[in-house]
């Protein structure tokens, strides 16, 4: 992964790095609780004696982000 302080040519881009900062570390809660909330589901699953064999598509009420 790129270095997110820095812009497409490479230079140091600070200004755009701090107006976006909260924005990715949002992006990123949200992509790791999808991760701990799919984890828990096979896991219930497992508990129950059975196995999800398909895909399983949610969305993030605050951002709309679907996770598929």
């Amino acid at each position: 992964m790129s270095d997110p302080r820095r812009n497409e040519e490479g230079y140091l881009d600070l200004t755009a790095y701090h107006g976006t900062k909260s924005i990715i570390q949002e992006e990123n809660e949200a992509e790791r609780k999808n991760k701990d909330l799919i984890h828990t589901f096979r896991l219930l699953a497992d508990m129950a004696g059975f196995e999800i064999v398909g895909r399983i598509t949610i969305k993030h009420k605050k951002t709309g982000r679907v996770f598929r």
